[in-house]
């Protein structure tokens, strides 16, 4: 296994009766950006806290670069942190809190000053050696957090929701910088986090947690445009999740409308056709027209500016949301107006209920 990569062997952790991650496996590449992402409760963190040696599994392997470092405690890791508040001195300054990693392991002092000079370069902070925590906002406490991760040229840096105390703007601009970064350092990442949006932005792959296991893992189109199950449908975006039933010809929704799907098959009688609501057109009507068409009426609609949101109920009370581009010439429509829904087949799945 080459250096920087990472693997989950069957890993699993209780406390008590409760299993919080269970029979996890999983391979990184070196310098990919993997992200492991779920609600609170998933199991992410305590993943993340037994890579990094802070917690140790019950069952199961950790190896990094191909050695078993499963009972190794994390100074012997050789692995980049940056945590969820930072965790920088308040004590040090700007270059001390960087050259703490260094200043441990008693690199020289002329080669911690060349990285430490190097490291701030990199987050966009050279003259600011000489302030303090205090002295920083939130966003370039961040900086100085992932400067102190690299410094060391660790072959692996795990991040536990470094960007959430920032404010929308920023956090979209650090995705960009972190990584940008952990490309042209060669990095791999194992980043942690409950945004969905952030997953989507910064990963390579994404591996998404439920009740201690991985419910589906792979690159972020995928995962969002071809779900496995209801979970990670609903979970990772806003999706549509319309009752689907088999009859005699086929599959209906509601009113009996015929449901054609490019993938999946309902298991049982019942179970849900998936479809995201970008992938739904709208325009006035009062009758479907042939397969994946449904007519209802617009119960409300939300301006987000670049879009327009509706949320439209057809027929048995089912509610399916649209998100139409606000473009020249759109035609907006208010509630109240009937309005008929389509999409295409390859664009929806059928999924176990």
């Amino acid at each position: 296994m080459a250096a920087g990569a990472v693997a989950l062997e069957g890993v699993t952790k209780r406390y008590g009766a409760e299993t919080v991650v269970a029979d996890v496996s999983l391979a990184i590449a070196p310098g990919e950006f993997f992200t492991l992402l779920g609600p609170s409760g998933s199991g992410k963190t305590t993943t993340l806290s037994i890579l990094a040696g802070f917690v140790t599994a019950d069952a199961g392997r950790v190896l990094l670069g191909g050695q078993d470092m499963t009972q190794v405690p994390p100074r012997g890791r050789g692995l980049g942190m940056v945590f969820q508040n930072y965790a920088i001195f308040p004590h040090l300054d700007v270059a001390g809190n960087v050259a703490f990693p260094l200043a441990v392991k008693r690199v020289p002092k002329a080669e911690i000053a060349t990285r430490v000079a190097e490291a701030l370069a990199l987050v966009k902070l050279t003259g600011f050696e000489g302030r303090y925590p205090r002295q920083l906002s939130g966003g370039q406490q961040q900086r100085v957090a992932l400067a102190r991760a690299i410094v060391a040229r660790p072959g692996i840096v795990l991040m536990d929701e470094p960007l959430g105390a920032l404010d929308k703007n920023l956090r979209y601009h650090m995705q960009v910088e972190i990584k940008e970064i952990s490309r042209r350092l060669g990095t791999t990442v194992i980043y942690v986090t409950h945004d969905q949006e952030e997953a989507l932005t910064m990963s390579d792959r994404i591996a998404i947690m439920e009740h201690g296991r991985i419910a589906q893992m792979g690159p972020p189109r995928e995962v969002y445009e071809r779900p496995d199950n209801a979970f990670v449908a609903a979970f990772l975006g806003e999706a549509n999740l319309l009752p689907a039933r088999r009859d005699g010809t086929g599959v209906a929704g509601p009113g009996g409308a015929r449901l054609e799907a490019g993938a999946g098959t309902l298991p049982g009688a019942e179970g849900l056709l998936f479809i995201r609501p970008e992938k739904l057109g709208i325009a006035p009507g009062t009758a479907a027209e042939g397969p994946n068409s449904l007519a209802g009426r617009v119960r409300h609609a939300s301006f987000l500016g670049n879009t327009v949101r509706y949320a439209v109920e057809v027929a048995e009370g089912a509610v399916l949301v649209c998100d139409a581009p606000n473009g020249a010439g759109t035609v907006l429509h208010a509630a109240g107006d009937s309005v008929l829904l389509r999409w295409r087949a390859e664009d929806c799945r059928l999924l176990a209920g």
